[in-house]
């Protein structure tokens, strides 16, 4: 071998080497992504154990309003400390405005919590997952929206993914209970119209989501302890609480802290790499809840849980993919030539510059 065919060959290998292992502050792979998946993994499968953990106390689930009207009062404190920092005072959307997304947000919220005591919750995670198809007849009838065949392909695998995972969980969980599908359900159906509706007010006001998030559980909270209180609930899940107080209280801090937290990291995972990275992490970080869910619950397993999730998986991305077509064949693109470093890649998948995704 030559001298100068070596010496190519040393550049070839350096370039691709550069290229494939780049671990610049552009790159995926940088601390700072590493460190905000870890976070989101830390906040929301702790908010996920805990959830589950304080309905394993016998009686919890007769005040899983209370805790909801609990989760509320955090979420609100925490968002007006984020409104002071921000430094933002003055109200943009209208209070009749805020007052209905409150109420959706008691509706999606309240009915999650109360279905955990009629749910496996594993099945409950997957349900969450599958937003889309409320989302998608929720666009269509609020904003007269049209979606294309990809999100109509996603909302079918979805269907199919869940109807077969719910079936395998009435199969092998000896408690299983069809009116937790039907609040589940419910909530699902508040949560896409939260979503086009928020969507709706940020458009004609131009309101920051830390605004929405304290006026929503700042009326949300007032609506449930309303609630609480006509319905005789309220002093009767406060003598419940006290009477186990770390399960109760600390629990619920902590649960609502990270939930809280949680929801500001995926924010910041949007902004600054994109939807289709965060759907990734986020869709793996569910993954793992279930997963541990079966471990230290002592749930009984069968494979159809398997595969019935991967459909479920798979419509995700098919309605990411829908959204953002440019960029995921960008970024498969980049991966092939990464690992091939083929040069003939056709010019329209050639990577572009990195670009905010819309959410």
């Amino acid at each position: 071998m030559g001298h100068h065919e070596h010496e190519r060959l040393v550049v070839h290998h350096t370039s691709f080497s550069r290229r494939f292992f780049d671990f610049s502050s552009s790159s995926f792979i940088s601390p700072r992504f590493i460190g905000l998946c870890l976070l989101v993994f830390i906040y929301y499968i702790t908010y996920g154990y805990l959830q589950e953990l304080m309905f394993t106390l016998d009686g919890f689930d007769n005040t899983a309003w209370f805790l909801t009207c609990y989760q509320f009062l955090v979420y609100a404190t925490l968002s007006f400390i984020h409104l002071g920092i921000s430094g933002l005072e003055q109200r943009r959307a209208s209070y009749a405005s805020y007052i209905l997304l409150a109420s959706l947000t008691v509706i999606t919220m309240g009915l999650s919590n109360y279905a955990i005591a009629y749910l496996n919750y594993p099945t409950q995670v997957m349900f969450k997952c599958c937003k889309l198809i409320p989302v998608l007849i929720g666009g269509i009838i609020i904003q007269r929206k049209s979606f294309n065949r990809y999100d109509v392909a996603a909302a079918f695998c979805m269907s199919i993914g869940l109807i077969f995972f719910t079936l395998a969980d009435s199969k092998v969980q000896p408690n299983f209970n069809l009116y937790g599908v039907v609040i589940i359900c419910s909530a699902l159906i508040a949560d896409a119209a939260i979503g086009n509706y928020q969507e709706k007010i940020m458009k004609e006001y131009h309101v920051p989501n830390v605004e929405i998030v304290f006026y929503s559980f700042i009326f949300g909270f007032g609506f449930v302890l309303f609630g609480l209180l006509i319905t005789n609930n309220f002093f009767s899940s406060l003598h419940f609480w006290n009477m186990h107080p770390l399960p109760t209280y600390g629990y619920g801090l902590i649960f609502s802290i990270f939930g809280y937290l949680g929801i500001d990291i995926v924010l910041t995972l949007i902004k600054e790499y994109g939807a289709l990275i965060c759907v990734t992490v986020t869709t793996c970080r569910k993954a793992i809840t279930i997963i541990l869910s079966f471990t230290l619950f002592s749930k009984p397993f069968v494979f159809d849980y398997v595969w019935s999730g991967l459909i479920v998986i798979l419509g995700i991305y098919l309605n990411v993919y829908s959204r953002h077509q440019t960029a995921f064949n960008t970024k498969i693109a980049s991966f092939i030539s990464r690992c091939y470093n083929y040069r003939w890649w056709p010019n329209i998948l050639t990577p572009t510059a990195n670009k905010v995704l819309p959410v």
